[in-house]
This record gives C-alpha cells, sequence and structure tokens, in this order.
C-alpha cells in the first residue's frame, strides 16, 4: 500500500488530539499538515495544545513544531500538502457543511467526524465492518459536486457505536423494535474531570442532540443505495434516552430487542463472536482482529476494565438476557473517542484507501 499525506482539520480539539496521536507512526497515512481555528494559526502545535492535551499519550514529537494553518483561510496551502483531510472542528452545522464541501470541491477527500453532512443522501457514513458497499454512493456524490477525487465520507454518532454493531448480526432475524439507553463519558463532550466539575458525583439525563442520532442515524447504516442516494431502512424502529456520566472515556448502552424469527440465546452469542466484516477481510490496519466479544461474567462489560479491548477498537456485550417486554436484553461498550470517533475515522479511511477513492 502507498503512502497517503494526511492532513488533520481540527487539530487542537479532543478528536484531533486522538487523530494526532492514532495517525503516529500509521504504516500507510503520514500527517503534513494541522489546521484549527484562526486563534491557533501561526503557532506550533505544541505551544496550542500542551496546556490542553487530554491523551494519555504524549504530543506525537515529530508534530510538535509544526505551524498550524488557518482551516479556513489556509485551505489552498492545505490542500497542496495532503492527498485527503480528517475533519474533527467545532463549529455551526452550516458553516462546517460549507468548510467540508470547499475542500471536497478543491480535489480533497474529507473524513468527517462531523454531524454536519450525516443526513446528505449520497454522503455515505460507514462503519466499515457493517456497510461499506455504501462508499459506492460517493462517484453520485462526485457528479453533485463536480468533482474527480474529492469527496465527503461521514463518521456516525459515537453514542451507536456499541448497539448498531451488536445488533448488526441479528438483522436477518427481523429486528423490529429496539429500546437503547446509553451512558456517554465525558470525553464525548471534550471534556476532562479537571474541565468538567459539574459531572462529579452527578449524572446528567440529556446531551443536546443525541436521542435524535441514536435513532436516526442507524437507518442510514442500514439503508440501501439507489439511484445515487442512501435511502434508509424502514426497520427496527429504535427509541433512545441519552445520559452523561463520570466516566473519563467508554460508552455503555442497555438495550432491549424484539425479533420477528425467535432464536435461542446461545445463537446470538455465536453470531456476535463469529461475526467479521470487510474490515476484518481486507486486514485492515486499524480493524480488530475480532471485532464483537462476548463475556459471561454477570458484572462486564466494564468501561474501566474493557473500552480498550482491541487498540480500543473492538465492542464488548455481555448480559444477555430474555426479557417480559421485549424477546431479549443485554449492555454493550464502545470506546467513544477510538471505534466513535478517531479510530472509525481512520478505519473507514483505511477501507477508502484500500478501496481505491484516494488515488
Amino acid at each position: 500500500m502507498k503512502k497517503y499525506n494526511v492532513g488533520i482539520i481540527g487539530c487542537t480539539g479532543m478528536v484531533g488530539q486522538r487523530f494526532a496521536t492514532l495517525l503516529e507512526n500509521h504504516p500507510w497515512f503520514q500527517v503534513t499538515a494541522l489546521a484549527a481555528s484562526a486563534r491557533s494559526a501561526g503557532k506550533t502545535y505544541k505551544s496550542v495544545v500542551e496546556k490542553r492535551w487530554a491523551m494519555k499519550n504524549p504530543i506525537p514529537a515529530a508534530l510538535c513544531d509544526t505551524v498550524v494553518l488557518d482551516a479556513t483561510a489556509d485551505i489552498d496551502e492545505i490542500v497542496s500538502k495532503v492527498d485527503f483531510v480528517f475533519c474533527a472542528v467545532d463549529m455551526k452545522k452550516e458553516e462546517i457543511r460549507a468548510l467540508e464541501e470547499a475542500y471536497a470541491k478543491k480535489e480533497c477527500p474529507v473524513i468527517s467526524n462531523n454531524s454536519a453532512h450525516r443526513g446528505t443522501p449520497d454522503v455515505p457514513m460507514i462503519v466499515p465492518e457493517i456497510n461499506a458497499e455504501h462508499a459506492e454512493v460517493i462517484e453520485a456524490q462526485r457528479k453533485r459536486l463536480g468533482t474527480k477525487r474529492g469527496f465527503i465520507a461521514v463518521k456516525s454518532n459515537c453514542s451507536l457505536q456499541s448497539y448498531v454493531p451488536a445488533i448488526h448480526p441479528l438483522m436477518d432475524l427481523g429486528v423490529t423494535k429496539v429500546l437503547a439507553c446509553t451512558y456517554q463519558a465525558i470525553s464525548g463532550a471534550g471534556k476532562t474531570f479537571e474541565t468538567y466539575p459539574d459531572i462529579l458525583d452527578n449524572v446528567i439525563p440529556y446531551i443536546g442532540g443525541e436521542e435524535e442520532k441514536s435513532e436516526q442515524e442507524p437507518m442510514k447504516i442500514w439503508g440501501h443505495i439507489e439511484n445515487g442516494e442512501i435511502v434508509n431502512a424502514s426497520a427496527p424502529s429504535i427509541t433512545a434516552q441519552c445520559f452523561r456520566v463520570p466516566v473519563s472515556d467508554g460508552h455503555t448502552a442497555a438495550v432491549f430487542m424484539s425479533l420477528e424469527k425467535k432464536a435461542p440465546a446461545e445463537e446470538i452469542i455465536r453470531r456476535w463472536t463469529e461475526f467479521r466484516g470487510p474490515a476484518q477481510e481486507l486486514e485492515l490496519p486499524s480493524a480488530p482482529k475480532q471485532f464483537l466479544h462476548y463475556f459471561t461474567e454477570a458484572d462486564r462489560p466494564q468501561a474501566k476494565l474493557d473500552r480498550d479491548l482491541e487498540g480500543g477498537m473492538a465492542v464488548s456485550i455481555g448480559r444477555l438476557r430474555p426479557d417480559t417486554q421485549y424477546d431479549y436484553k443485554f449492555v454493550c461498550l464502545s470506546h467513544n473517542t477510538l471505534r466513535g470517533a478517531a479510530g472509525g475515522g481512520v478505519l473507514m479511511a483505511e477501507l477508502l484507501a484500500k478501496k481505491g477513492y484516494f488515488d
């Protein structure tokens, strides 16, 4: 595989920092441009982030002296340095939509961690193990944008990165209804315990926009391509509640589901543990060897113990039981800034690179 030069747009935030650490020594991708807001532009990366560095790993040495560019004003310079960009910015949705399209129209593909284009019908929202075939819609998007190389592909919301993978291998059993309650880590809000004192000894029963994303985005992931657009799936019906909890990393979900075709618990567990998607079949560098892990212990999965499983890219499942109102209930966990954000973005980029979309 050839080596690609990449940029990180929004390099100073929590997800941008995670991109920087994940891309250090990546076998396929080399960071050659860093960009953020105008207030960070013109300064070295280390000087901008050292007082708010939130990662366990140190700032990548190769990036410390890199001068941060202005994500908006310096587009031409950024595009000249890279083959594609990762984008994770804190801006208004309309501004993000315009920014990402500006890069794409400059023939620079965008791998986005933002929500702005998740609802755009010809923008694929890819979980590589689940709907890799949605990349095919990129050709239609290029026609709309008038580009040869440029396009936008997006990550789904971090809240659904545990329960959608768990439900996916069961879809042919006719999953009709899903109730998901998510318990989401503070890093999902770009916070640490030092910067978020309100969360200590507390649970906050509201995260703006999160429940709508948790209910709607899976339908696009499970949708199909028709006339150059992704048509959302009509089932299952999903309802969600999302809570912010005092955990540093790792989103947990309590899930209830109804099935048209009844299956014993042993079959469901077998489907989980044997499931392999394109990311595993293609042996992508960031892919977990086993995507879904089932724990038999009554008190697992736990964020503190299991979020870093397979480099934070695997999904942990446990407590599968029959339910009196639904057919089954279970608990699942994923690392929200790895599988749920930057790690999932890098994995999607690996998939698209392998399929030749950056050439």
